[in-house]
């Protein structure tokens, strides 16, 4: 009995050593292999391409997440801030500090191009304008840039209801948009006053019309396009921003645009330029 008992107890501690040696050497192995693994891995991915969105490309291996967009033509339209003289127009009031921008980007003709291809789809178009009325100039307190535009007339009106001496101001739209913005399709919301929708009924009217994707663009990054996005997107609307089919300010100690184009990423579920924008518009509308 006492035989068997030393027999069982030595097989069991024969079993246990082979068990812990096992173990060891697999804790070896991975602490040989691991990194070396981790070093492949990391080559690897030095290896990848990466670069910034830009306003013509888009994000690649940037180190930020890509949500995505899917356009879904039954509930997603197009938003376009400012389509307007002071803003696009080499006569504009603005135009020696966003000309700049606005050429580099190719802005005017593919904001353009995304009107044609609402228009060519049936994809539905919101524009919210920004309009000063002369009450408007009476505000007590204002920022910075509000100061500037009411000192330099910019978007200038007499009021809601008359528009003597609209035509071909400032305030009117780009001539070449007017066929796309008065085509008794496009809505035109009332106007917002500072930046964002906050002050319109921009909102309103998506959600009546049972929009909750956005593809934005117009004037002026910075300011009302990204104040458009943001607050879109606090009111629960998905939205992509069109990069090049927007502009900002350029002066000698501020871009405009390249601050915007930073907040466009890492907030909007997709950045991405006119031409690839177009080509996945006109693809969601053929299925």
């Amino acid at each position: 009995m006492d035989k068997s008992l030393r027999h069982f107890y030595f097989r069991g501690a024969d079993a246990t050593a082979l068990l812990f040696s096992i173990l060891a050497n697999l804790a070896l192995l991975a602490a040989i292999v691991g990194p070396a693994a981790a070093f492949v891995s990391t080559a690897q991915a030095e290896d990848q391409p990466s670069r910034a969105a830009t306003a013509k490309t888009p994000p690649l291996n940037d180190g930020l997440p890509e949500p995505g967009f899917q356009i879904t033509p039954d509930n997603t339209a197009i938003v376009v801030t400012d389509p307007q003289n002071d803003f696009l127009s080499p006569d504009g009031v603005t135009w020696g500090v966003v000309g700049q921008s606005i050429t580099e980007n190719g802005t005017v003709q593919n904001i353009g191009a995304l009107f044609k291809t609402a228009e060519e789809t049936g994809m539905p178009v919101f524009v919210s304008p920004h309009y000063y009325f002369e009450h408007d100039h009476k505000w007590r307190f204002e920022g910075t840039l509000e100061t500037l535009m009411h000192k330099i007339g910019m978007f200038d009106r007499k009021n809601a209801l008359d528009l003597n001496g609209f035509e071909g101001s400032g305030a009117d739209w780009l001539e070449q948009y007017k066929p796309h913005i008065d085509n008794g399709k496009t809505v035109v919301t009332s106007p917002h006053k500072v930046y964002g929708p906050d002050s319109n009924d921009l909102v309103l009217q998506l959600r009546k019309a049972g929009v909750d994707k956005v593809i934005l663009a117009g004037m002026s990054s910075n300011l009302c396009t990204e104040s458009h996005m943001r607050a879109l997107i606090e009111n629960g609307f998905e939205v992509m921003v069109v990069t090049d089919a927007t502009a900002g300010a350029i002066t000698e100690h501020y871009d405009g645009y390249a601050a915007s184009l930073t907040n466009f990423r890492m907030i909007a579920s997709a950045v991405d330029n006119t031409e690839n924008t177009v080509t996945a518009i006109k693809a969601a509308y053929r299925r």
